[in-house]
């Protein structure tokens, strides 16, 4: 037996089992809400998972420890704002959602949400949301195929081209096959294959190099820098860095996960279950990169690889500190993380194109079957789509991923946020918030800048919907009825 047999069993066996999976899910999926929402049937369990999963993809094994492993605990705060975002998503945004989505027409996509939020019949929103989605969906499914080629490339010695494909290859055959019951299923078994491995890796990188306070003294002989908290950037990079939570407030396939949970009452649960899994996989995530440096100090001899690009950090550890049936375990949960973000991501842009394009305007009266077929095939257009995108063999996740998570942020969080919280907000209100978002991130991208662009973005967004919201005219006293009616709701379940 070669030391490829192993990883190839390995990783046979996973993908045949998603794959499965999918052919289940296929079984339970009748009409085109169940393709794209899954009939809002989901448990506090698959919930919690199913966003925890959707959210890491491959950037939490491969981004985030090779932005340790090169910066050092500095760059430990984009955890840290993590974090926080997400628990304030949880806590202020997912049960809002799931309530108000249920009252405007059982709400399936964003885009469905707010026109209906803001009774625009010209539809004007249900455009332009749907736009922002495809344009920035488009590159953060670019950023999991282009993990998916960088693991396949490493642990099978493909070129980058052959690797790039048979990383997307599976993601989009259950994604096509089963829909959302088959995408949140799966994020459940990857979410869990996830903190496996998350924290197994750098409990034996620490191992490896003699202990903790061992490995902090390789860590300063290395690069005395990488162990202060307030990197080369200052506070700018601080700020960005924390900067990174303000994103979870318009990331279409999170908030999809809290539109499809079963009822209002699942959302606590759910968010303990997410945040404790959240917490445990960054805290895994960090340590895999800073520990790594430690590792590859007293192992220089294997550290080749991880130097030319420490976005390797964790597949080179998995294969060097463990036997190769278990590194194929730890390098699927890999997989695990660039299967879950993208197969949510085609789903979202698959329901846009077919639920805000084709039914918003080809055809209206489409019945279910054929609103399934026609999602499938946006599936496969989204997903050439993206691998045109990730191409480019120089491509680096975490770049992709913070450009399109700040073009969600800064879009639609300011959006998302105040059209639960405040009833004066209007329709050329939310309009002006979404285009100041997405033009700021776009036109800040180009400055240069070491500040974030989700900052400004996310400002000018919500400055936009102030002010326009406040100089026009007030929502209709039906809008505003609604919203009372779901802020009660909310308040006698105890949210």
């Amino acid at each position: 037996m070669t030391a490829s047999t192993p990883l190839l069993v390995t990783f046979a066996a996973y993908l045949l089992l998603m794959v499965g999976v999918g052919f289940v899910a296929w079984r339970r999926t009748r009409t085109f809400d169940d393709y794209i929402l899954g009939g809002r049937s989901l448990g506090s369990y698959v919930t919690a998972l199913a966003a925890g999963a959707s959210d890491m993809s491959g950037w939490l094994m491969m981004g985030l420890p090779g932005a340790l492993y090169l910066g050092g605990a500095s760059e430990a705060w984009i955890a840290v704002g993590l974090i926080l975002g997400a628990w304030a998503n949880w806590k202020y945004v997912a049960g809002p959602l799931r309530v108000y989505t249920e009252r405007t027409r059982n709400a399936l996509t964003l885009p469905d949400y707010f026109t209906h939020r803001f009774e625009d019949n010209s539809r004007v929103l249900r455009i332009l949301s749907a736009l922002v989605i495809l344009v920035f969906f488009a590159i953060y499914c670019a950023s999991g195929i282009v993990a998916g080629a960088r693991m396949f490339e490493s642990v099978f010695g493909l070129p980058y081209a052959q690797a790039m494909l048979w990383g997307a290859m599976v993601t989009i055959a259950y994604t096509f096959i089963g829909g959302f019951l088959a995408v949140s299923w799966t994020d459940t078994i990857q979410a869990t294959l996830m903190i496996f491995a998350l924290l197994l890796v750098p409990v034996f990188a620490i191992v490896g190099a003699d202990g903790p306070a061992q490995a902090v003294a390789l860590v300063e002989q290395v690069d005395p820098a990488r162990l202060q908290w307030i990197g080369a950037g200052g506070l700018v990079a601080v700020v960005s860095a924390l900067a990174w939570g303000l994103g979870y407030f318009g990331q279409p396939h999170i908030l999809a996960r809290f539109m499809a949970a079963d009822s209002l009452a699942t959302i606590p649960r759910a968010r303990r279950i997410g945040m404790t899994w959240m917490i445990l996989c960054l805290a895994g995530a960090v340590a895999t990169g800073f520990f790594g440096i430690a590792w590859f100090a007293a192992h220089p001899e294997a550290a080749a690889p991880v130097e030319a690009n420490p976005e390797r950090v964790f597949i080179a550890l998995s294969e060097l500190l463990f036997n190769p049936w278990i590194a194929g375990v730890l390098l699927s949960a890999i997989l695990a993380a660039i299967m879950s973000t993208l197969s949510a991501q085609l789903l979202v842009c698959s329901s846009a194109l077919t639920e805000d394009f084709y039914r918003g305007f080809v055809r209206p009266k489409a019945g279910h079957a054929e609103l399934v077929w026609v999602g499938r095939a946006m599936v496969l257009a989204v997903a050439l789509l993206a691998i045109w995108i990730a191409r480019d063999p120089d491509s680096r996740v975490l770049g992709l991923v913070a450009y399109a998570w700040a073009g969600f942020g800064a879009a639609f969080g300011p959006v998302v946020v105040l059209s639960l919280l405040w009833k004066r907000m209007t329709r050329d209100g939310a309009i002006a918030g979404m285009l100041a978002g997405a033009l700021t991130v776009l036109l800040w991208k180009q400055t240069g800048s070491a500040l974030y662009e989700i900052v400004p973005g996310f400002a000018a967004g919500m400055l936009a919907i102030v002010v326009v919201s406040l100089l026009g005219k007030a929502p209709s006293p039906a809008l505003q009825a609604q919203h009372e009616q779901v802020r009660l709701t909310l308040r006698e379940q105890g949210h």
